[in-house]
């Protein structure tokens, strides 16, 4: 089945969200910052799992995984349910958009790809105490597998927002985030893998055109020329 055409604008440049200039400029994050501070977060974890509580390698790698894992699941439920929640009031398309709408009316805005580091610290320090009080030590293998699948996650989407679609297998990850972007924005939530996707039957329909979307450009737009990167 042909699904309709996604006729929303797409806007260079990059809107201001908040008057306040300190919570403007919180929104705004170079994709290096969470990258640093996540993985480096993930190692002392794991070095901390080791060589202060005792755990085997075996161990802490298979928690790890466990972790990496579980923040699939966590990625695919947030876009799809949190990211995209209805805007039914004025309320919730104001959080809609500050959240997630802007992105999808800005998406070649490479300083809103990441979540603010401030913002994402107190969300991971949260996590560690949840975490910690369901799985005790564990939590330093499992939590370093969560911040890295974190980090691969937003190394992907700035990617394939700000580069050009490879010629390799990692090609798919690019058509697969294109057409949630321009085509279907109720399908294809994955961004780090289309797995999830498969699970809850919303890869994105068949179409001849779909196959050949190239990320920043629209259906409309493929006759033109692959996409450029910025």
């Amino acid at each position: 089945m042909e699904s309709t055409k996604l006729k929303r604008p797409k806007h260079k440049g990059s809107p201001k969200l908040f008057e306040n200039p300190i919570l403007e400029k919180l929104t705004h994050t170079h994709i290096a910052a969470p990258l640093i501070i996540f993985f480096t977060t993930a190692a002392a974890l794991i070095y901390y799992g080791i060589f202060q509580k005792g755990f085997q390698a075996p161990q802490i790698l298979a928690w790890f995984l466990g972790g990496l894992a579980f923040f699939t699941l966590i990625e695919y439920i947030a876009h799809r349910y949190l990211y995209h929640i209805p805007a039914s009031t004025p309320r919730r398309q104001k959080i809609s958009y500050t959240m997630h709408g802007v992105h999808h009316d800005y998406p070649k805005d490479k300083t809103r790809l990441a979540m603010p580091p401030v913002l994402s610290l107190i969300v991971a320090t949260i996590l560690f105490i949840v975490y910690r009080a369901i799985l005790g030590d564990y939590v330093f293998g499992f939590l370093s597998g969560f911040l890295v699948g974190y980090a691969a996650y937003l190394a992907v989407h700035y990617s394939v927002h700000a580069f050009k679609v490879p010629n390799n297998f990692l090609k798919i990850l690019w058509h697969h985030h294109s057409i949630h972007h321009y085509r279907e924005p109720d399908r294809a939530f994955g961004v780090s893998s289309p797995f999830w996707d498969h699970i809850f039957r919303t890869m994105p329909r068949k179409s001849p055109s779909s196959e050949r979307t190239a990320v920043g450009k629209s259906i409309d737009d493929q006759h033109k020329g692959p996409a450029h990167a910025h």
